[in-house]
């Protein structure tokens, strides 16, 4: 075949990666539309089909080594937490003791009731207190408590059982 026919075939190939890439919008083929690019150039140039062959292979797994983390992390950086991914790492009072082996459990955050459980069975949270959110399974608040935290007195805990009380009269 004519060196022509080596150059369309790879810008051919090219396009139909861009095509899909624009579909997906995966970052999965733009690095082979790339190395198509330079094998398309090379044929131009009129290198032999396996010259650029290897140069397709080869510029492919470098631009998708060298270029997909850092694109996916100017990407995905710049994605905010929202709605319940939000919750996680916040403070939310416990409005009902939670004991994961009794099934009960309550808190607040945001204004919001949920059922919680704690991050351990064994481990039972007494109402009134906060405790931080370490997860979130279906509507379940799953809650990390320490004990009395840094900062949280006797006063803090009897405040926060007051307000739960106000919260259950409502």
């Amino acid at each position: 075949m004519s060196g022509a026919i080596y150059v369309i075939s790879w810008l051919l190939l090219a396009a139909i990666f861009i095509v899909a890439e624009i579909i997906s919008l995966g970052l999965t083929t733009i690095w082979f539309a790339g190395g198509a690019i330079v094998a398309a150039l090379a044929a131009l140039a009129g290198a032999s089909l396996v010259v650029q062959i290897v140069l397709f292979v080869a510029i492919s797994v470098v631009l998708l080594i060298s270029t997909r983390p850092l694109a996916h992390k100017f990407l995905d950086g710049k994605t905010e937490k929202t709605n319940v991914e939000a919750l996680i790492g916040k403070k939310a009072v416990v409005t009902e003791e939670i004991h994961n082996l009794g099934g009960t459990g309550k808190a607040t955050i945001n204004g919001m009731e949920w059922t919680a459980r704690s991050v351990e069975d064994s481990k039972i949270i007494p109402a009134g207190v906060s405790a931080q959110v370490a997860e979130i399974q279906g509507v379940k608040l799953i809650l990390r408590y320490e004990g009395v935290a840094d900062g949280e007195s006797q006063e803090t805990l009897q405040t926060n059982k007051e307000q739960v009380d106000d919260i259950q009269i409502v």
